[in-house]
C-alpha cells in the first residue's frame, strides 16, 4: 500500500516509516501538520493515510480538522487516526464524511503490530475501525445533542405525523387513540422541544415539525 503518514512526534513518525516499509508497503510522504497532510493526499492519492489528532500550531484538533478536509478534496481517501485523545467533534465531522475507508483507534489499545495492520488493511479497502472509547463518547454527544432525545416514543410518532400534515383528529385515527390524548402528546412535545408558549399554535407546530426533519 502506498501511506501517508501525519504526526508531529518524530520518533513515532520514524517508527511507522520503518515498521509499514519492513511490511512491504510504501510511505509516499510523511509530514508533522495539517495543512502538509492535505497536500499530500492530493499529491499523492494514498491508499490509506495515518494521522495524529493533535499537530501544530495549536495541538488541539488539527489533525482531524485536516483530515476532514483531505476528505473533502479527496472524496473516500481512506483515513486512520491513531492518537493518544478522542476529539469527538471533529471525529463526527470525519465520520460524517461519503463512504467508508475510516478508522479511529486509540495508541494505548494498539497492543500489537499485527493489530495495527489489520486496522490498517481493513480501513484501505474501505472498512471502518473505531475504538470502543471512540464509540461510546460518539454515542454520548449524540444523545446530548439530540433534540428529540426527551421525547417518548409514541410523542416521535405523533411529531412524524405532524410532519406528514396531519391534523390531530387524523393522527388520532392513525394511532386509534383519542383526540385528547393526541392533544396532551403535543403539548408535552412543545415543551420538551421548549417551544414558547406564547406562540400560536400553528406556529409551534411548524416549529416541532422542523425540528423533527433538521434532526
Amino acid at each position: 500500500m502506498r501511506v501517508v503518514i501525519a504526526d508531529d512526534a518524530v520518533l513515532l513518525r520514524e517508527g511507522l516509516i520503518r515498521l509499514l516499509t519492513e511490511w512491504g508497503h510504501e510511505v509516499v510522504a510523511a509530514v508533522g501538520d495539517g495543512d502538509a497532510l492535505v497536500e499530500a493526499v492530493v499529491l499523492h492519492r494514498p491508499d490509506i493515510s495515518v494521522v495524529d489528532v493533535r499537530m501544530p500550531p495549536s495541538h488541539t484538533d488539527e489533525g482531524l480538522r485536516a483530515a476532514v478536509e483531505a476528505r473533502r478534496r479527496v472524496p473516500g481517501t481512506p483515513i486512520l487516526v491513531l492518537s493518544q485523545y478522542v476529539e469527538v467533534s471533529y471525529a463526527d465531522d470525519l465520520l460524517d464524511t461519503a463512504g467508508g475507508g475510516i478508522g479511529y483507534l486509540l495508541k494505548d489499545r494498539v497492543a500489537a503490530i499485527d493489530e495495527f495492520l489489520d486496522a490498517l488493511a481493513r480501513v484501505a479497502t474501505g472498512g471502518t475501525v473505531l475504538d470502543p472509547e471512540v464509540i461510546s463518547q460518539l454515542l454520548v454527544r449524540r444523545r446530548r445533542d439530540d433534540p428529540l432525545a426527551a421525547l417518548t416514543p409514541r410523542e416521535r410518532e405523533v411529531l412524524a405525523l405532524m410532519a406528514e400534515g396531519r391534523s390531530n383528529t387524523a393522527i388520532a385515527r392513525v394511532l386509534v387513540v383519542s383526540d385528547g390524548a393526541v392533544e396532551k402528546h403535543v403539548r408535552n412535545i412543545f415543551t420538551k422541544l421548549d417551544l414558547p408558549p406564547d406562540a400560536t399554535t400553528h406556529h409551534r407546530r411548524v416549529l416541532a415539525v422542523l425540528t423533527h426533519l433538521r434532526a
